[in-house]
């Protein structure tokens, strides 16, 4: 049956869409003018955005989704000073990346679910797919961001089509395809402490079925810090040489597309820098006469890293069915070395520094063997009707064997004094179906199914025991293995022609994790976690086009949260459930022309969260934190209880900001000034509280001023990234003094592109 035919008039409906969104729109002051020029047919529009969040192509304005994108321009900006994935964290709403491995091993957060596990197999509830194939390892997840066509960051549970650990989300980079067009473009930066950087792509016809494309990436720093501690092993730290390379080839032929995908990335440079003592105690400041670009350390610091990989995407046409075969291969192999303890010395020592260092800890963690295989097979409908359908099946095969070695900085030679080894084997398959069906011109309604099998088979030995870890012995054997039935249903109701309602609610899932740090403990095991999620929203195209807005509150419980336990005395990390967690909040996109040439972009999002666990305790700080949560004693050592504690790198507030003003300059070019901003509030960085480690808010932002000409294939820009030099300790380690580590400094440069 069809809706009622008698509608508001579209004024009466707009000016209530005005009142209701009118606390929520930073920029509301502009409606009334922008209204009025909305008639000039001149004026400037936004276009639409079309998205595959669904696994289709789709406007996003009806997708019932909260989806943020960014596009090629956004992201050439925010990643003109050589940095790494982590460039895009605070650039949505609810998005927050982090690392304690430096540019190697990011860590992603949406609505404040995310894993600040550091070992080499941990599993996150953030999934990265790059050109419709998961990432799934930590370190295959910093793969560079160039020759990108858009980034998707879908918040909120996705496992029905995406499957792979999605229940806080996915973020989805698709690379620019082959054409028949021949065109490319090169891009070359010069900067502060010697920063080069170089991103080039070029493509076209090989024949009248064949394309191709080839992209490349080059970018290389300096040290940008020095080590003041004579005769040690390295007198600087944070420069990296890096490269990667992208080939793809696309057939087109009659009902049928292949696009093949080849890929490297190799990357040398400095592991994350620890500074030992540089947080004043009792607060989460640095220490009186900090010095962002001097440290003194006396171990090892490096980071190699080289991936590489491949994939086939088919697809078949059949009139009204489409079929798609999405096969991958990735590999890597790492090694990552830091000075833990961030200075130099011991207590026992004459001297120690800089201030009190308990006992010097120097450590290694590296991928030598790893491969990902995943194959998805999925039958699409392309009806005429009311409903469309798609259904499919997916496997995925992991094998990795990681290395832990510990070192002795103070005897002569740094010698290693431990190793552990753990092999891990991750088998999983999935069947899945998704319908929608427009009930009437105007509503139409999603659900989909997802029934996931997953099994883990993990051993762990110590091959040379540390002096204060697990003996000699092994292999220790865990396994896992579950089944699970994720889920999800949506409506969207359009008001008008501008305006679209949704609601969505789905279950996500995470299958079991194994930790097994032989060297400081032993194995433990976090069992699944299952998140339930509620969305409201409204998207609306707002003053004539010229404005765009994307708003929705949410909830979710997540059931048996896996967490982990990081730090303490001992220098364990245990992987744990939490009974249960909760997180609620809000998000907004909006985007509008200002005038005919100023394009403002505004993001924000409030998350609250919350562990809700009277049961969960966890060990304190072994370094001489300010542990502000009840505590009680366990077996002679001091542990703190969580409960009602927000989620670790969980900001309550995320804001960002992006401004484009241009003006003509003669007949053929353009004068151009862009910045951008970036907020983020207070985290935790551990699961208990301490205002040691309780990183402090941050902002950051970028200007880009420039020219481009011959209608826009030329253009040159000087950059400048953190233009404001803030610094801030944004992680920290806990087992032995106030060690912190800190943000990305200023950096600035001149850079060209020419496009063809």
């Amino acid at each position: 049956m069809s809706l009622p035919s008698i509608r508001p008039t579209p004024s009466i409906r707009r000016t209530r869409l005005a009142v209701a969104l009118a606390g929520a729109l930073p920029l509301a002051a502009f409606a009334q003018d922008a209204g009025t020029r909305g008639g000039d047919a001149s004026a400037a529009t936004l276009d639409a955005v079309q998205v595959t969040a669904q696994r289709r192509v789709e406007n996003i304005q009806d997708v019932p989704v909260s989806i943020t994108t960014l596009d090629a321009e956004k992201l050439g900006v925010l990643g003109s000073g050589g940095t790494d994935i982590r460039f895009l964290s605070g650039r949505v709403p609810s998005l927050n990346i982090e690392s304690s491995y430096g540019r190697a091993f990011p860590r992603f957060y949406i609505r404040g679910l995310g894993n600040t596990d550091f070992d080499l197999n941990a599993s996150q509830p953030v999934s990265l797919i790059y050109d419709d194939v998961v990432l799934e390892n930590p370190l295959l997840k910093g793969f560079p961001v160039f020759d990108i066509a858009g980034v998707e960051v879908l918040r909120g549970p996705q496992g029905t089509l995406f499957g792979r650990n999605t229940p806080a989300g996915v973020v989805k980079f698709d690379s620019v395809r082959p054409s028949q067009d021949f065109e490319g473009y090169g891009k070359l930066a010069y900067g502060s402490d010697n920063m080069w950087n170089f991103e080039g792509a070029v493509g076209g016809a090989l024949t009248e079925r064949w394309s191709a494309r080839v992209s490349a990436l080059y970018q290389r720093r300096d040290d940008s810090v020095r080590n003041t501690l004579a005769g040690a092993p390295n007198d600087g730290f944070e420069g990296y040489d890096e490269a990667a390379a992208r080939v793809q080839f696309l057939y087109e032929g009659d009902g049928f597309e292949g696009l093949f995908n080849l890929h490297r990335r190799d990357l040398n440079g400095t592991a994350r820098l620890f500074r030992a003592n540089i947080i004043e105690p009792g607060s989460n400041r640095f220490v009186p006469g900090f010095d962002r670009d001097a440290v003194s350390l006396d171990g090892v610091n490096f980071s190699d890293l080289e991936t590489w990989g491949g994939s086939a995407r088919l697809r078949w046409d059949f009139g009204p069915y489409s079929l798609y075969s999405i096969t991958g291969y990735e590999t890597l192999e790492s090694l990552n070395r830091g000075d833990i303890d961030g200075g130099f010395g011991a207590a026992f020592l004459p001297v120690s520094g800089p201030g009190f260092i308990p006992f010097s800890a120097e450590s290694a963690d590296g991928i030598p063997d790893h491969k990902q295989i995943t194959q998805e097979v999925r039958l699409e409908s392309n009806l005429d009707g009311p409903f469309d359908w798609q259904a499919g099946a997916f496997w995925f095969r992991e094998e990795l064997t990681v290395d832990s070695l510990n070192y002795d900085s103070l005897a002569p030679g740094n010698p290693q004094t431990g190793h552990a080894v753990q092999e891990q084997r991750n088998t999983a398959w999935a069947l899945f179906a998704s319908g929608e069906y427009a009930a009437s011109d105007r509503l139409k309604l999603r659900g989909g199914l997802r029934y996931t099998q997953d099994r883990k088979d993990f051993s762990a030995s110590v091959l040379q025991a540390v002096p204060f870890g697990t003996p000699v012995g092994g292999p220790f054997f865990e396994t896992t293995d579950v089944d699970d039935i994720s889920w999800d249903a949506s409506a969207v109701y359009e008001l008008d022609d501008d305006v679209n309602i949704y609601g969505r609610v789905a279950k996500g899932f995470r299958a079991p994790s194994i930790q097994g740090r032989l060297a400081f403990g032993g194995i433990s095991v976090a069992d699944s976690e299952e998140v339930i999620s509620y969305e409201v929203g409204i998207k609306a195209d707002l003053w004539d086009r010229r404005g765009r807005i994307g708003f929705n509150l949410f909830r979710y419980n997540v059931d048996g949260q896996q967490l982990i336990a990081v730090g303490g005395a001992t220098n364990q990390a245990i992987l744990l459930n939490a009974d249960r967690s909760i997180g609620q909040g809000a998000e907004l996109d909006l985007q509008a022309w200002l005038t005919d040439t100023l394009l403002v972009t505004w993001g924000t999002s409030y998350n609250d969260t919350e562990i809700r666990d009277p049961n969960l305790a966890v060990a304190v700080c072994g370094g001489g934190c300010t542990v502000t949560n009840p505590t009680v004693d366990i077996d002679g050592a001091t542990f703190a209880r969580v409960d009602g504690n927000p989620l670790p790198q969980a900001p309550k507030w995320i804001h960002n900001l992006t401004a484009r003003w241009a003006t003509p300059v003669g007949d053929d070019a353009e004068l151009y000034v862009y910045t951008d901003w970036a907020y983020r509030g207070q985290v935790n960085f551990f699961l208990y509280e301490s205002p040691e480690f309780r990183g402090r808010s941050t902002l950051e932002g970028g200007l880009r001023v420039g020219t481009n000409w011959n209608q826009g294939n030329y253009d040159l820009a000087v950059f400048g990234r953190n233009i404001t030099d803030s610094t801030r300790i944004v992680g920290g380690i806990d087992f032995n003094n106030l060690t912190g580590f800190v943000n990305e400094p200023r950096t600035w440069g001149v850079e060209f592109t020419a496009r063809f």
